[in-house]
């Protein structure tokens, strides 16, 4: 006698416009956290994140991605997406109705986001908050953007992951997902190693070090072998504190902020 796949009896049913084959890899499945990504480029996906970790992830069913061709909701025998700008300039801006019509499509359980530079930074905790959630649906911008108008309509959360600005929003959004799917149960296996890393306690990741303890003439720092394990956290914390009190001012003015009152 055979295993069940993992997927079995997980599989979800999804009225859509669009034929959908019988059989996929990547299959729609139930009750797990999904990622749903309108865009222009949907053959992008999975990309990076059908590697290592999110990639096996994805395989075994612990979270989903559904990527959503925004061209097939396009206007007239050319699917045409986009158009000039009101009022003039360069570029072309994505049509409110191709985007309405894709969200119709697409959009599931959890917030709609727009990849977007004037959007608010992307932090550890949103990635927190989302995957406590039950997935995203993502809007990949191109050219000069998207009309405001749907944006407005919908409600639509803005996020940014850089001052900077890119070609489209595919790979910020793959950094989004990434970001937040190794978050998920069992992705990462070691659910402290998300408790010590970077951005966790508002503070940069003290330094880290592994054998050989000697290397070109450097040694791992005496206190991280004596077997002291309260000198090594104090260590860790005041590594951490250093590098970002040097490093990010930003962070450590919010971080004094925060703790203002322990």
């Amino acid at each position: 006698m055979t295993d069940k796949p993992r997927s079995h009896g997980r599989k979800s049913i999804r009225v859509t416009a669009q034929p959908r084959e019988l059989i996929t890899p990547t299959p729609t499945l139930k009750d797990v956290w999904t990622a749903r990504v309108i865009t222009l480029f949907p053959e992008l996906f999975p990309g990076v994140l059908g590697a290592s970790l999110t990639g096996k992830a994805l395989k075994d069913g612990a979270w989903c991605l559904e990527p959503f061709d925004l061209r097939q909701h396009g206007i007239g025998r050319h699917r045409n997406v986009d158009d000039t700008p009101a009022g003039g300039g360069a570029g072309m801006v994505l049509r409110a109705d191709v985007v309405d019509a894709a969200l119709a499509a697409a959009r599931g359980p959890g917030p709609v986001i727009y990849l977007s530079p004037r959007g608010a930074p992307f932090t550890q905790a949103r990635a927190q908050a989302l995957a406590a959630g039950p997935g995203v649906t993502l809007l990949c911008g191109r050219f000069e953007g998207v009309d405001q108008r749907v944006l407005d309509h919908h409600g639509i959360e803005e996020v940014s992951i850089g001052d900077y600005v890119l070609t489209g929003g595919e790979i910020a959004a793959m950094a989004l997902i990434d970001a937040t799917v190794r978050l998920l149960p069992g992705v990462l296996g070691n659910a402290a190693s998300t408790e010590e890393e970077s951005f966790s306690a508002g503070l940069l990741e003290h330094p880290q070090y592994t054998r050989p303890a000697e290397w070109q003439g450097r040694q791992i720092p005496e206190v991280l072998t004596s077997g002291n394990h309260a000198a090594v956290e104090t260590w860790r914390r005041e590594q951490a504190e250093e590098l970002t009190r040097t490093r990010r001012p930003d962070l450590w003015a919010r971080y004094l902020a925060d703790h203002d009152n322990d």
